[in-house]
C-alpha cells in the first residue's frame, strides 16, 4: 500500500504578502501599485489591503504615489547578509583548525568591547574555557592584546580606563604602563604571544586582521606542553588568512 504524502500547510496571506515584497524589490526606485499587482498575480484590491498592511509594520513605504522597501525589510536583508558572512568565517575556522590542528579564535573591536565573533575547536584540542570574563580582560589573553594594540591611543586608554589591567594568573601582565610598553614594542608582523597570563597550563599567539577600520585578530592556543608548536601553527594561519583575503571571500563586517 502506497504512502500518502501530506503537502504542506501553506498561509496564502503570507504567500501573497512575499510575492509583493519581490515585486517592490525589483524596483529599486518605487513603483505603484498597479504594476505591482501585475507583477506579482494578485487582484488590485487584495494588493492594496497587503501594501496597507506591509507599510504599516515598517516593510513598505510609500513615496509620491510608489512604493520602496521599508526599514523593516531592510533590516531583514541585512541579517541575512551579516548571517552568510558568519557562516564564511565559522567554516574558514573549521578548516584552519583541522589542517593546523589547534583551536582557532576570532574577535573584533565593537562599540567599545572586545567581542570574540566565533570559535573552532575539537574535543582533542579544544579551545580555553572562558573561566574569567573575556571582555573585562583582554589585557590577559592573546586575542585581547592583540587587538588593543591596534587602537588609537585615546580609544585604547578609554578602553583600559573601563578595563583596568589586573592579575587574574600569576604570569598575567603586572600593570598598564607594562602592557603598553608590550604593545608599543611588538613588530607590525609579529605574533602577540603569551603564556599562561588568561589560563594557567596554556600558551596562545595572536595576529591582527587589517580591513577597514576595523580591529580584528585571530589566535590559536595550545596547552603549555606543546608551546614548541605556537609559532609554526601561527605562521601557518597567518599564510592561510593571506589566501583567503587573496580571494575576495573573507569579510569581518558582522
Amino acid at each position: 500500500m502506497a504512502t500518502q504524502t501530506t503537502a504542506p500547510t501553506l498561509i496564502g496571506s503570507v504567500q501573497r504578502a512575499l510575492r509583493l515584497l519581490e515585486a517592490v524589490a525589483s524596483h529599486p526606485d518605487g513603483a505603484p501599485a498597479k504594476q505591482l499587482a501585475r507583477e506579482a498575480g494578485l487582484p488590485l484590491p487584495t494588493t492594496y489591503h497587503l501594501l496597507r498592511t506591509l507599510t504599516h509594520e515598517g516593510y513598505l513605504l510609500r513615496e509620491k504615489g510608489v512604493f520602496v522597501l521599508g526599514d523593516a525589510a531592510i533590516r531583514l536583508a541585512a541579517g541575512g547578509a551579516v548571517q552568510n558572512r558568519r557562516i564564511k568565517i565559522e567554516n574558514s575556522l573549521a578548516r584552519w583548525r583541522d589542517e593546523i590542528g589547534v583551536p582557532i579564535y576570532f574577535a573584533v573591536y565593537r562599540e567599545g568591547e572586545v567581542e570574540l565573533v566565533a570559535v573552532a575547536d575539537t574535543p582533542s584540542a579544544p579551545a580555553v574555557e572562558e573561566w574569567a570574563d573575556f571582555r573585562e580582560t583582554a589585557h590577559a589573553h592573546a586575542i585581547g592584546q592583540c587587538i588593543l594594540s591596534q587602537l588609537d591611543p585615546k580609544t585604547r586608554q578609554d578602553h583600559l580606563d573601563r578595563h583596568p589591567v589586573e592579575s587574574i594568573t600569576p604570569y598575567t601582565v603586572s600593570n598598564r604602563s607594562a602592557l603598553l610598553d608590550r604593545l608599543g614594542g611588538l613588530g607590525r608582523m609579529e605574533p602577540l604571544v603569551e603564556r599562561q597570563e588568561y589560563a594557567l597550563g596554556t600558551v596562545c599567539a595572536a595576529i591582527p586582521i587589517t580591513a577597514g577600520s576595523t580591529a580584528a585578530a585571530m589566535a590559536i592556543s595550545l596547552p603549555l606542553h606543546q608551546q614548541e608548536r605556537l609559532l609554526p601553527a601561527i605562521e601557518q594561519l597567518r599564510t592561510e588568512i593571506g589566501r583567503l583575503f587573496g580571494s575576495l571571500a573573507f569579510s569581518i563586517s558582522i
